[in-house]
């Protein structure tokens, strides 16, 4: 299997797992000051495996231009998103809210589609018609109170808007320290909201629930976003969100079997639906002829046909590395099975 692709199922995993336990947080922490400690433990962690990874202080490497980019993911993805999801998880079932969040990635690939002109194919399509049946599948509660029956449903919906616009951003600086990108984010993130819980008069809580929450926010907000930043960088926008829409099958399943949820007929057609859509994103295939042009960026690779330059210092020519480099090719036009990866971003 495709080293990316196994990016993004593994951050898909740990997401997907992080959800029902930040449900069981929601008891004992008000949502803001929630959202603020998961991405302060998410910030904090990834600083320190970056410091200890380098030995040192390292400037982020991103030029001015990619600043905007990161900060528009930051406001959108570690801010707003992670709010939103917290409000909503207060009224809606863990096993729910992690179906739910499949809806994100058929944003992501509409966007990417739409803003980003990312190619996205006739399979993409009807998996995310797919997918949005299930969401709604999911949400639709007869004989609910209209308030109380789809606030919570639309809260996450709302988040999965901010992350998607969040993925597609990323994704312009996703050739970069996938390390720096994703502590950067946690910190800025996690700052804001804790500060913000702090102003509306929320305290800490207990040293026991404020580790829980830091340790679910590593690994559910920190390491998978890593891994994600880094398929990203080998699949594209909508291609990542397709495999990452397997997140809400691990989190359901955690739900359902550690935390003992129920689940009603609804739940299953939604789990159907989405799990058709998923099928489809994961089976598509893409290839045809295209043409590469000189191009200049940092990222680990090594010299294959996409990767012939010169280097300013001795290379033996073997194994992966990195460093900023220039595409000295010439054009090149072939065709092959790809992605939208970082040096497959052309017009179709």
């Amino acid at each position: 299997m495709n080293r990316n692709v196994l990016y993004a199922l593994a951050a898909a995993a740990l997401f997907g797992a992080s959800t029902p336990f930040a449900k069981r947080l929601t008891g004992d922490l008000p949502p803001v000051m929630l959202a603020g400690l998961l991405y302060l433990g998410s910030g904090l962690g990834l600083a320190m495996a970056r410091l200890i990874r380098d030995r040192r202080f390292k400037p982020s490497g991103l030029s001015r231009a990619e600043w905007p980019w990161l900060l528009g993911a930051v406001f959108f993805g570690g801010v707003l998103g992670p709010l939103a999801l917290m409000f909503g998880l207060v009224s809606t079932p863990g096993a729910s809210a992690s179906l739910l969040l499949n809806l994100e990635a058929v944003l992501t690939a509409v966007i990417a589609w739409v803003v980003f002109k990312e190619n996205a194919d006739r399979r993409i399509v009807l998996g995310m018609v797919a997918i949005v049946a299930g969401g709604i599948a999911l949400a639709w509660q007869p004989g609910a109170d209209a308030v109380a029956g789809f606030a919570g449903p639309v809260l996450v919906g709302i988040a999965c808007l901010c992350w998607a616009i969040d993925n597609n951003l990323t994704r312009k600086i996703s050739a970069s320290d996938a390390l720096f990108i994703a502590s950067a984010k946690g910190l800025i993130a996690g700052t804001v909201n804790t500060l913000l819980a702090f102003s509306l008069g929320v305290a800490l809580p207990n040293l026991q629930t404020l580790l829980s929450t830091m340790g679910v926010g590593l690994a559910g907000y920190g390491i998978s976003l890593v891994l994600f930043v880094l398929a990203l960088r080998g699949l594209g926008t909508a291609r990542t969100g397709a495999y990452f829409s397997t997140a809400p099958f691990m989190g359901a399943a955690v739900a359902l079997f550690v935390f003992s949820e129920t689940s009603t007929p609804a739940f299953w057609a939604a789990a159907s639906l989405m799990g058709l859509g998923v099928w489809l994103h994961l089976t598509e295939q893409h290839g045809h002829e295209h043409v590469h042009e000189a191009m200049a960026h940092e990222h680990l690779h090594s010299h294959d046909a996409h990767h012939q330059h010169n280097h300013e210092f001795e290379w033996r020519g073997a194994g992966q590395h990195s460093h900023l480099h220039q595409h000295q090719h010439p054009v090149i036009r072939h065709s092959h099975p790809h992605y939208p990866d970082i040096h497959h971003r052309h017009s179709h």
